[in-house]
């Protein structure tokens, strides 16, 4: 089955898995599986805490979460459902949008919540001709965490807002040759998960494709300009760990990470002191990023009226003010620094209100676009050259570009 989601591609499966209508619903009692990706045991147990209340009021109805790994979690979840094994609800991640609200393989939430509770930056990928077909539950731009005993060491202040990203590498080459440490680590990027760089080229303006997706940026100056700092910051002024060589920041070795305010609750140990700040300013000046995921009832569901309802009740207001102390919502009266420090005790307002609150305001979601599985294998093989320290970064952007723009003017 494997085989055949892959010589489908995502969107084929997907446009497979749509047709027609729901399955038969059950009668009697109902089951619910959600896919989900974390194995995280507060979010699990956040997560059936919700799933005991809701059956307080709905009793023939359980809900399970089945949590798939995280690296193959989009591909594990098209193969659930090319085999008949659909789940009823699934996360979906940003990458993946387009290709799951396009497909018509959701149903859509139109009674799930009011357009307007929402707000306006959250909302884009999940909708189709004005409805919305996935519930964008956790909207986190990315900030950067710092170990402020380590920068200490290395003779270096703690940023402040406004930093730049001359700035950052500088601390970060510091803190790399005073301590030994790791100086700055792009979270979940490992020379992979390259859509996570858009943390980084969001500050030259750069973009992996045009707004329509039918034109590759990675040829254009800004992005070869961003690229090429990137590459000097990680083989001349070693900020950042080379291609083979891993340092976990909330383990203590490194002086900075950048990614989402959910990663604060591996703090909680107090192990080392730190802070959280905004990404660093680039030559186009500040800037956010976000990375999104949405719950969807999927259509082929056999209880999608029971499925959309649990999920009207996880998303609610009360529950998505539980849920924002790991999944920063997309309910307006909820984005506030105020009230988001209710559910993030180790966050101080300041911080969730330049960090998360001003981010999701002005921020870009990572980079999706439609067949985003291919594409991203890809732009992986392209970059895979620019990770060695004689590349050359203009050429090497060159080779990505001609290797998508065919998938790109689909």
């Amino acid at each position: 089955m494997r085989t055949k989601v892959t010589a489908l591609g995502l969107a084929g499966t997907l446009a497979l898995a749509a047709c027609g209508s729901s399955a038969e619903p059950q009668g009697g009692p109902v089951t619910l599986r959600m896919t989900i990706w974390t194995g995280n045991e507060a979010h699990l147990k956040l997560f059936g805490d919700i799933a005991a209340a809701y059956r307080k009021t709905h009793p023939d109805v359980t809900v399970k979460y089945d949590t798939l790994p995280v690296e193959t979690y989009t591909t594990t979840l098209t193969t659930q459902i090319a085999g008949g094994n659909t789940p009823d609800l699934a996360w979906i991640f940003e990458n993946s949008a387009p290709d799951f609200v396009g497909s018509g393989a959701l149903v859509p939430l139109d009674t799930l919540v009011k357009p307007e509770e929402l707000a306006p930056s959250t909302t884009r990928l999940w909708q189709k001709d004005g409805a919305l077909y996935a519930y964008p539950f956790s909207t986190s731009p990315f900030g950067v965490f710092v170990n402020t005993d380590l920068l200490e060491k290395a003779g270096q202040s703690v940023p402040a807002k406004g930093w730049t990203w001359e700035e950052a590498v500088k601390i970060a080459s510091a803190v790399q040759e005073k301590t030994g440490k790791a100086g700055l680590v792009v979270r979940d990027f490992d020379y992979k998960g390259w859509d996570n760089l858009a943390a980084v080229w969001g500050g030259w303006g750069a973009e992996a494709w045009s707004e329509d997706g039918r034109t590759c940026g990675f040829d254009k100056p800004e992005m070869i300009e961003a690229m090429g700092f990137l590459h000097k910051a990680i083989f001349t002024g070693k900020a950042m760990p080379a291609p083979g060589t891993t340092a976990d920041f909330f383990a203590g070795e490194a002086g900075m990470t950048i990614t989402q305010i959910s990663r604060a609750s591996l703090l909680q140990d107090g192990a080392f002191g730190w802070d959280l700040v905004t990404l660093p300013t680039g030559p186009k000046g500040a800037y956010s990023v976000i990375g999104q995921a949405g719950i969807g009832v999927l259509k082929k569901s056999r209880n999608a009226e029971a499925a959309a309802d649990f999920l009207a009740f996880f998303t609610n207001p009360e529950n998505s003010a539980k849920l924002a102390q790991y999944f920063p919502p997309p309910r307006q009266p909820l984005l506030t620094a105020d009230s988001l420090a209710k559910s993030n005790p180790l966050l101080k307002p300041e911080q969730l209100q330049d960090v998360v609150v001003d981010g999701i305001a002005a921020g870009r979601v990572k980079p999706s676009h439609t067949g985003q599985a291919e594409l991203s294998q890809a732009v992986r093989a392209g970059l895979d050259q620019l990770w060695q320290p004689d590349a050359d970064v203009a050429t090497v952007m060159k080779g990505v570009c001609a290797a998508i723009q065919p998938m790109l003017a689909k």
